[in-house]
């Protein structure tokens, strides 16, 4: 089915939108528990999921969880060869590519379920700043799993009453929870496929959500498509995966309320910190205070590091040196840079993988960004660094939006100290991104022919 548009530009209906209710998935659930039976998958294996967003993916992964058994999230639109390199990676012991595959599953037998997730979904690192990893939880035990769905359910306060819109892929770690986290809490979930602004726009007017996630590029192209309809059904709009420039951040708070908008930063290892719009309000910049059952601290070089409950350890998969480097005590870093204030706020300004080293200046491409990003024109702006044999490197920025180089260079000049002002300004029409939103930072230089 094409979606029509109407003369106020809004999408007139959604095509093929899955309503999937809680108590009939529950059932999906229980055959696809039973069907992972019949193949021979038992606790503590692994599956490989390359996961469309289907109800019927969703009922493999949870009928698999509830199980023990450890759903490893891919990517469908991988390369081939990227594809056969994580296979060999994670070693499933079933992959699960496709609606047949999906089809199969879901003709097992009902089977008894735990009441919450014994396992968090094996998902990889997106790659931005070097080669992918497995992040790994294994088996949980009753209580802790009990645990790990109560803190989610207590942080977004799921319920029975609410109707959450699937916006991002599902085998990016945060939209599958709050997917399941509603499922498991009596909700609704309202999948309308692949991401397409009006699509959504349609399915917001007709179908009244009151919860989604987005990433900071999905809220840009939603408020650029058109009229919005009404946004007064939402009481949550969470948004994580990269930053958000504050003149959008502002644009999204006007649109659905200083109430309704929270921003969380976290990684695919965990989560860290939560952020109602009203904090950033009074706080410009922050990412928030640390989420319940956190702890946050910050070393001496900058790094941030969170102290975790036991049930949300993780470990990089077939990694020990690495999952030794992340590790001190019970908290992890993923190498963030950032500081806290006395209120315990946090304030990002980069990753330690980011740095460029200028002049002999250590320079956090985020600290850049975030002073670019209010350069009027400016609507989306990537920097960093490339090799040059009199700097060491020299800072570079990707621009998207009308804002030209000598605007910024003035812009620059005035809110900049020397060192952390780019020495080019490269237009581009967008920038590149993995499959969860995020830009491809390391792609930058060979696209732009700098390298």
């Amino acid at each position: 089915m094409i979606p029509r548009t109407g003369e106020d530009g809004i999408c007139e209906e959604a095509a093929s939108v899955e309503v999937v209710t809680a108590v009939e998935h529950e059932a999906l659930q229980r055959a696809a528990a039973g069907g992972l039976y019949e193949a021979g998958v038992v606790s503590g294996d692994r599956i490989a999921v390359f996961a469309q967003p289907t109800s019927g993916v969703l009922a493999v992964v949870l009928g698999a969880l509830r199980r023990g058994v450890i759903p490893v999230m891919l990517d469908p639109g991988l390369p081939a060869a990227e594809r056969a390199e994580l296979l060999a990676d994670c070693r499933p012991v079933l992959t699960v590519d496709g609606p047949e595959a999906v089809d199969a599953l879901l003709t097992g037998p009902s089977l008894t379920l735990a009441p919450a997730p014994l396992g968090r979904p094996m998902h990889y690192t997106s790659g931005t700043s070097g080669r992918r990893k497995g992040v790994w939880s294994g088996v949980l035990t009753p209580d802790d799993a009990d645990a790990l769905l109560a803190e989610e359910v207590e942080l977004w306060r799921f319920d029975a009453a609410d109707r959450h819109l699937v916006l991002s892929p599902l085998y990016h770690s945060a939209p599958l929870r709050f997917a399941a986290g509603t499922l498991l809490s009596g909700g609704t979930v309202l999948l309308p496929g692949k991401f397409e602004p009006t699509v959504a726009l349609a399915v917001i007017s007709e179908h009244r959500p009151t919860t989604t996630f987005c990433v900071p590029t999905q809220l840009r192209r939603l408020l650029a498509t058109g009229p919005l309809p009404s946004l007064s059904s939402f009481r949550l709009l969470a948004h994580a995966g990269e930053p958000c420039p504050a003149p959008l951040k502002e644009r999204v708070v006007e649109a659905f309320g200083d109430e309704v908008v929270a921003e969380f930063y976290g990684s695919t290892e965990g989560q860290f910190t939560v952020c109602p719009a009203t904090e950033w309000r009074s706080r410009p910049g922050t990412v928030g205070r640390a989420r319940p059952h956190r702890q946050l601290s910050v070393d001496a070089d900058g790094v941030v590091w969170c102290a975790v409950p036991g049930y949300a350890r993780f470990a990089y998969w077939d990694a020990p040196e690495k999952t030794a480097d992340a590790w001190r005590g019970d908290a992890f870093s993923v190498g963030d840079i950032g500081r806290l204030d006395a209120d315990g706020y946090l304030y990002l300004e980069g990753r330690r993988d980011d740095l460029v080293i200028t002049g002999g200046v250590n320079v956090y491409p985020r600290e850049v960004e975030r002073v670019l990003d209010r350069c009027p024109g400016v609507e989306e702006i990537a920097v960093f660094g490339v090799e040059d044999e009199h700097w060491g490197q020299r800072l570079c920025a990707a621009v998207v939006g009308s804002a030209s180089a000598d605007e910024l260079q003035a812009f620059a000049a005035a809110e900049l100290p020397p060192a952390r002002r780019p020495k080019e300004y490269h237009s581009v029409p967008e920038m590149p991104r993995t499959g969860t939103g995020k830009i491809r930072r390391l792609d930058l230089p060979t696209a732009l022919g700098l390298r």
